[in-house]
């Protein structure tokens, strides 16, 4: 006797797919209220369209990275704006906004003088 096979559900695929529609659900969205501008009705697409119109690779590329880093203990990309954005106005407001900001491994020629 056969025992009947059983599909195993992952525990990983199934918690991302349905983020990864929802992201792209959310791209879809603002680029048709970007372009749309006021006409703009709030119509949900397909999963056909999302996919021929490239919405879901790209919401797949943004869920897999911000899993990635949140595994990793890293900060997420909105973390990550909201400090540049702190440090740009840090700079604004600061005395010397002027830093250098020249690279620290430029490889100089031979025949070239320092200018330290």
């Amino acid at each position: 006797m056969t025992t009947p096979k059983v599909k195993v559900k992952g525990k990983f695929w199934p918690y991302v797919r349905p983020l990864i529609w929802e992201k792209a659900q959310e791209l879809y969205q603002m680029e048709r209220a970007k372009t749309m501008g006021e006409d703009f009705k709030g119509i949900t697409a397909t999963k056909k369209e999302l996919r021929e119109g490239g919405y879901f690779y790209l919401a797949k590329l943004i869920v897999l990275r911000s899993l990635w880093r949140e595994r990793r203990g890293f900060p997420t990309l909105e973390e990550e704006e909201a400090h540049a954005l702190q440090e740009q106005t840090a700079t604004k407001n600061s005395l010397l906004p002027f830093k250098n900001r020249r690279p620290l491994n430029i490889k100089r020629k031979e025949g070239e003088k320092k200018n330290a």
